[in-house]
C-alpha cells in the first residue's frame, strides 16, 4: 500500500487543476505527462485505472452501464486516503467534477514549479493559483514521501553550499556531475528516524539541517522571516502541518473544476471518449 500511495499522491499534488487531465497518455496530443516536471517522475497511473475499473464494475453491478464516476474524482480520494494510509491527516472532499477530454502541456509547463525556482517565485506561482504563502510551504510538504531524480537535485549538489556536507557527499556517489540523470533520491532522507515513507513533519527538520533535496525545497529555509518562520512551526508542531497541509489540499480540490455539462466522464482515464 505505501508504494502505491505514493505515487497516487504524487500525481494529485502536481496538477496544475482538477479535471484529471494529467492521465490523458502520450496517445493524445499535447500530453501533460511530458511537462517538464512530470516526465519521468510521476508514476501509478495504472493504480488509478485500476481504481477507476473497480468503480464501474462495481456500479454496473447495481445498473448503471455508463461511467458513472469521474477520473478526477477518483484521483482526488485517492489521494486524500494515500495520505491517510501513510499516516497523514484527513480532509473533506468534495464530490462532482468531470473529466477534461484534451490535455494542455503549455499550461502544465507554465503552471507546475520547477525545482530551481527560488522563493519569490514559489509563493508568486501559489498565489496566481489562489493559494497563501503558509498553502505553499505546507504543499512542499508532501516531499516528505517519494524521489526526485538527478537531473532535478544536480545543480544544488555541485553549486550551492547551504547543504550539509555529508548529505551532499552522499548524494553525489550516485548523481554525478555528468551522468545519471535518471538516478532517483528520496526527497526525505532521515535516516534516523526512518520516515522516508510516512507522511510527517520530518520534511521541515531536514529543511532546518540543511538537507532540502531540491533548490526549491531548502529555499524555504534560507534566511530569516516569511517562510523561515513556518518552516520553524512545522518542524516543532505536527499538529499546524497536518491542519495547514489538509486545508490547502481543500482549496487544491476546487481549482477551477469542471462540473455540470463540462467535460466528459471518461471510460478509461488515459484516453478521452
Amino acid at each position: 500500500m505505501t508504494a502505491l500511495s505514493k505515487q497516487v499522491l504524487h500525481i494529485y499534488i502536481y496538477l496544475p487543476g482538477c479535471d484529471a487531465s494529467v492521465l490523458l497518455d502520450a496517445t493524445v496530443p499535447n500530453s501533460e505527462r511530458s511537462a517538464l516536471g512530470n516526465a519521468g517522475s510521476l508514476r501509478g497511473f495504472d493504480v488509478i485505472e485500476k481504481i477507476k475499473a473497480d468503480v464501474e464494475a462495481a456500479c454496473k453491478k447495481k445498473g448503471n452501464s455508463r461511467a458513472v464516476v469521474s477520473c478526477a474524482d477518483i484521483l482526488a480520494v485517492a489521494a486524500r486516503d494515500s495520505v491517510v494510509a501513510l499516516g497523514g491527516p484527513a480532509w473533506d472532499v468534495q464530490l462532482g467534477r468531470r473529466d477534461s477530454d484534451t490535455a494542455n502541456v503549455a499550461l502544465a509547463n507554465q503552471d507546475l514549479p520547477p525545482p530551481f525556482m527560488d522563493v519569490a517565485g514559489l509563493i508568486k506561482s501559489f498565489g496566481d493559483k489562489g493559494f497563501t504563502m503558509t498553502d505553499m510551504v505546507a504543499l512542499s510538504g508532501a516531499h516528505t514521501i517519494g524521489r526526485a531524480q538527478c537531473k532535478n537535485f544536480r545543480s544544488r549538489l555541485y553549486g550551492e553550499d547551504n547543504i550539509d556536507s555529508d548529505y551532499a557527499t552522499k548524494l553525489r556517489a550516485n548523481c554525478p556531475q555528468t551522468s545519471g540523470d535518471g538516478n532517483l533520491a528520496q526527497l526525505d532522507d532521515t535516516p534516523t528516524t526512518m520516515t522516508a515513507d510516512n507522511f510527517d513533519n520530518s520534511y521541515f527538520v531536514n529543511l532546518q539541517l540543511k538537507k532540502g533535496l531540491l533548490h526549491s525545497d531548502q529555499v524555504l529555509f534560507n534566511g530569516t522571516g516569511g517562510t523561515n518562520n513556518t518552516v520553524n512551526n512545522f518542524a516543532s508542531n505536527p499538529p499546524a502541518f497536518s491542519s495547514a497541509f489538509a486545508s490547502a489540499m481543500v482549496t487544491m480540490g476546487n481549482l477551477s473544476p469542471l462540473t455540470g455539462s463540462q467535460g466528459q466522464i471518461r471510460r478509461i482515464c488515459s484516453k478521452p471518449n
